[in-house]
């Protein structure tokens, strides 16, 4: 439905418009726009290196293969991998880091674990639960995935700098949405990064895309409707305490006070 939806918007735009996919992500974006306006430039910010991950599909597909035989019949799909043989996939996973010096994180955590889980390195797998989730076939290689695609691999500003004064150009815009785990993202992300990223929508034309998961159209609304209040924060003491959820996971409190001085009222003599 996304796609379809997608498309019709592209077919809006005239066939030799710029495209550029700002937070290019998976490349899916610039896939769909180049196959639907083969005429059309998109540029595509591969700042992730997913490029990366594609060329290293065959080895993943056998990593993941060793795996799948590993498991076998022995845990039925969806349930929890325990005890030798959680060690034993672990092994192998640190074997593969060692030999190759690549594992894709990403996609293994996608086989192994739940919900949009995803860890960067077997320490952290460690901390979480394993599940048999494992495909039961490779992936599929995509050597033409991004044919005729313009790819750089830059912060997203500066690729906008670049490209804001072409005539008719088109953002595609999908930056990670705001109370969402951005952990597979190369930046740290921030309430105000979330915000930078509106300036760009300002007198460009873009294809903007967020979810209910995400707060900030909600924001924008509110800021929208209350345009004179300005920051309530200003001038405000702010003190931080560390608090610990459980043994991974810690946040910092916050405090803020302001004392209003009193008006000081004359009256008539």
């Amino acid at each position: 439905m996304f796609a379809k939806e997608f498309i019709k918007v592209l077919e809006q735009f005239p066939e030799d418009t710029v495209f550029v996919d700002l937070f290019g992500g998976s490349g899916l974006l610039s896939h769909i726009a180049k196959r639907s306006k083969p005429d059309a430039t998109v540029v595509y910010n591969d700042f992730d290196n997913y490029r990366f991950r594609l060329k290293n599909i065959p080895q993943t597909n056998k990593l993941l293969a060793d795996i799948r035989e590993l498991v076998g019949n022995s845990i039925p799909k969806h349930k929890p991998i325990k005890g030798e043989l959680r060690e034993r996939i672990f092994k192998r996973i640190e074997e593969e880091e060692l030999n190759v010096g690549y594992v894709d994180f990403i996609t293994l955590s996608s086989s192994l674990m739940f919900s949009m889980k995803y860890k960067l390195s077997v320490a952290e797998m460690r901390k979480e639960v394993l599940y048999n989730n494992i495909r039961k076939t490779g992936y599929p290689e995509s050597s033409d995935y991004l044919k005729g695609l313009e790819i750089v691999s830059c912060d997203y500003k500066a690729v906008f700098n670049q490209y804001k004064d072409v005539p008719g150009v088109v953002f595609l815009i999908d930056p990670p949405y705001l109370s969402t785990d951005v952990g597979t993202y190369n930046m740290y992300w921030r309430l105000s990064d979330y915000l930078d990223v509106l300036k760009i929508l300002e007198k460009h034309s873009f294809v903007y895309f967020t979810s209910n998961k995400s707060s900030i159209l909600e924001l924008c609304e509110w800021i929208g409707a209350n345009k004179t209040i300005g920051n309530p924060f200003e001038g405000c003491t702010k003190k931080e305490f560390n608090a610990h959820m459980n043994y991974s996971a810690e946040y910092t409190d916050m405090m803020l006070y302001k004392k209003q001085e009193k008006l000081v009222h004359k009256t008539a003599a």
